[in-house]
């Protein structure tokens, strides 16, 4: 029972992390992931100074605050002139570096530590059970089917907005559509999905399910509902394939996780490069 709580909950991070990422790639915003990954960690040093509590309300709620608030410094920063890739850095850097010393300065005697927010740890997941409706299971299994559900029922009632706001965001302005709101709501979506993951995976897996499975189903996909199911399979088989890995060679289940999601991607790219030279040389032949 112990390993199917763990594979589930890496299926869950695939999962929901692979439905965020595709209108991440698309909109050519994975660095925005990234530097939210990390400054989570500020909205959630917060709330503890605050409450004096890691519960799990606070600390959402805190950390997605905390996601929302980077998405508009890094705005405000463009909106000022400042490249976007400049603005991440120095939005990112900034807010986890003031995290840290947070944590050295009025957190060093609780379970709060800078490893554990990068790495995670999966394999203690079915031990942090959490009572609901009468059903016990895992806290992360909660958070991320939670997360999961609110994600399916934003993308299924702006699904036409976000299409629009990605692909030609100037006629979508120009007929109207909020795009300000949509921003925002898309980057608190991102913000939900990466706290809801990265206490039972970390920061690394977080960001590399975000990317690497959009990414990769990118490269084979030929319009957007199959970006989202390749994007969603290679979410799965990168948490199922990295546990067994992981599991063989007793190592971070985490990291091969997400060393899987870059060998799939390399599979997928490599495949399509040879695809390109065969039927380039079959064209030549002709």
């Amino acid at each position: 029972m112990i390993e199917f709580w763990v594979v589930l909950t890496g299926v869950l991070v695939g999962i929901t992390c692979s439905i965020a990422g595709v209108f991440l790639v698309l909109r050519k915003m994975s660095m925005i992931a990234d530097a939210i990954s990390h400054t989570v960690l500020f909205g959630i040093v917060i709330s503890f100074i605050v409450t004096q509590t890691l519960s799990g309300v606070t600390m959402f709620i805190g950390a997605a605050l905390a996601g929302l608030l980077t998405a508009f410094l890094v705005q405000y920063l463009r909106s000022n002139g400042i490249q976007e890739d400049a603005a991440i850095g120095i939005i990112f850097t900034t807010l986890f570096a003031i995290s840290v010393l947070l944590i050295t300065l009025f957190a060093g005697d609780v379970h709060l530590d800078v490893e554990h927010v990068l790495m995670g740890e999966i394999a203690f997941v079915p031990w942090d059970k959490l009572t609901l409706f009468g059903i016990e299971m895992p806290k992360a299994v909660w958070m991320l089917g939670s997360a999961l559900l609110i994600n399916i029922i934003i993308l299924t009632l702006f699904f036409k907005q976000f299409k629009l706001s990605t692909f030609d965001p100037v006629y979508a302005a120009s007929i109207g559509l909020p795009i300000v709101f949509m921003h925002y709501l898309f980057m608190l979506m991102i913000s939900m999905t990466t706290v809801s993951a990265f206490d039972s995976v970390g920061a690394i897996l977080v960001i590399a399910m975000l990317i690497g499975p959009a990414a990769t189903a990118y490269l084979i996909s030929r319009s957007l509902k199959q970006m989202f199911a390749y994007a969603i399979s290679f979410g799965v088989m990168a948490a199922i394939g990295g546990y067994y890995v992981a599991k063989w060679f007793d190592t971070s289940i985490a990291g091969m996780m997400a060393v899987m999601i870059g060998i799939i991607f390399i599979v997928v790219l490599s495949s399509q490069i040879i695809r390109r030279i065969f039927i380039k040389s079959r064209l030549s032949a002709n």
